[in-house]
């Protein structure tokens, strides 16, 4: 796949379904609109996204003259698919690499607004209090999705549990690239969504912030080792059908996002388990 920017994938010839949209300044009608109220149907992953949508929802959404239809999906690949077949409008769930993989595979015409927030990913145990106390062998958990097995991948590295070969990516590696396994780890792949509830099943796994949080895990004190946020590649995002991507209510909604108001109740609620991204 070539390069792609935040906010321009691909160019789409889909509308969304029973929905007119607009250019920000064109001359068609803005999404479908009542008591000049226009409405909005996203798809969401519901910690820290659907919460963070809520919010805007219940405190910001009405002074834009927006009113935010919220659908929450638990399992990463829908979202998308719902997106592309015009059943709902947006989607905010994920990172610019996974949807870079999706569009890659499933030929998705879908364009990124610019990062919120992060979530970092951490390796848990339920039986270790230190990454120095992983035994020879043992059994270790990591997403099975092409990105963030290869972020889990690069995580453990930068912990000296491994090494990738030299020139791989972190979000193309797969567990073939490891070079050096000095512990002789068995590397198991799972969903990530599957990951909290099976943490029992390994001596360590690398779970997914908002995963992590859906399992009353805290990244920031209950991790053993946490991505740093700093230049982190992996900001999660509002996401629409490229075609969309001026819309004036699409806009309006990602400036919501990128509000201070929103940036504050990040930062309140989350603890440094989700980090804004702007």
């Amino acid at each position: 796949m070539s390069t792609v920017s935040r906010r321009t994938l691909f160019a789409s010839g889909a509308g969304l379904a029973a929905l007119t949209l607009a250019a920000c300044g064109g001359d068609e009608a803005p999404l479908a609109e009542e008591g000049g109220v226009t409405t909005i149907r996203i798809a969401a992953t519901p910690l820290p996204h659907m919460q963070i949508l809520t919010f805007i929802k219940d405190n910001l959404a009405a002074d834009a003259g927006l009113e935010l239809d919220l659908q929450e999906q638990t399992e990463y690949p829908i979202p998308n698919r719902l997106l592309s077949e015009g059943e709902v409008d947006a989607n905010y769930f994920q990172h610019l690499p996974y949807l870079e993989t999706e569009v890659a595979e499933n030929g998705y015409e879908l364009t990124a607004f610019e990062g919120v927030h992060i979530e970092p990913l951490g390796i848990f145990s339920e039986s270790l209090n230190s990454l120095d106390e992983i035994e020879e062998g043992a059994a270790v958990g990591v997403p099975n999705d092409p990105t963030n097995r290869g972020r889990a991948l690069a995580l453990l590295a930068a912990e000296g549990l491994l090494a990738l070969r030299d020139g791989i990516e972190p979000t193309e590696a797969t567990i073939d690239d490891i070079a050096e396994n000095p512990q002789h780890l068995d590397f198991q792949e799972i969903d990530a969504a599957l990951l909290p509830r099976t943490l029992s099943d390994y001596a360590i796994a690398v779970i997914n912030g908002n995963y992590a949080l859906e399992a009353d895990l805290s990244p920031a004190e209950d991790a053993l080792a946490l991505e740093t946020g700093e230049d982190n590649p992996y900001a999660n995002m509002l996401v629409v059908r490229t075609e969309d991507k001026d819309n004036a209510a699409l806009v309006a909604l990602d400036e919501l996002l990128h509000s201070e108001d929103v940036r504050s109740f990040i930062e309140e609620t989350y603890s440094g388990a989700v980090i804004p991204a702007f």
